[in-house]
């Protein structure tokens, strides 16, 4: 069993910066792929961006370049460094956790956290 918990959402401007962090627990936490997803109000849950357990990272083109996924095995963390914040980057984010090599699918994740609200002023 994995518990996940999101923290760092808040309101910012547009072109600002947010850094949302992910605590788990469970000892078995690095052999997790630990995920991002978003949801705006009406929308599916969408895929940001994911690091595998060996640390290889995968981005939504329409986050590279501007998120970066990190994590700290020692600290059972992740964390997405948002920059260049948009307004369409509004939305609830969820870190998920999953042991499936497809990270990039939301069906693919076999724990989840209670989400995280960030809101991009324009």
């Amino acid at each position: 069993q994995v518990q996940l918990v999101e923290s760092g959402g808040g309101l910012v401007q547009a072109g600002g910066s947010l850094r949302l962090s992910c605590a788990a627990s469970g000892r078995t936490f690095s052999r997790y792929a630990m995920g991002w997803f978003r949801q705006a109000p009406g929308k599916e849950r969408e895929f940001v961006g994911a690091i595998h357990w060996s640390g290889v990272t995968v981005y939504a083109d329409s986050v590279k370049g501007r998120f970066t996924i990190s994590r700290d095995n020692a600290k059972n963390t992740v964390n997405l460094q948002m920059n260049s914040l948009k307004a369409e980057d509004t939305a609830v984010y969820y870190c998920g956790a999953t042991i499936n090599i497809v990270v990039t699918k939301k069906t693919s994740y076999d724990y989840w956290g209670q989400g995280t609200q960030v809101t991009v002023s324009s």
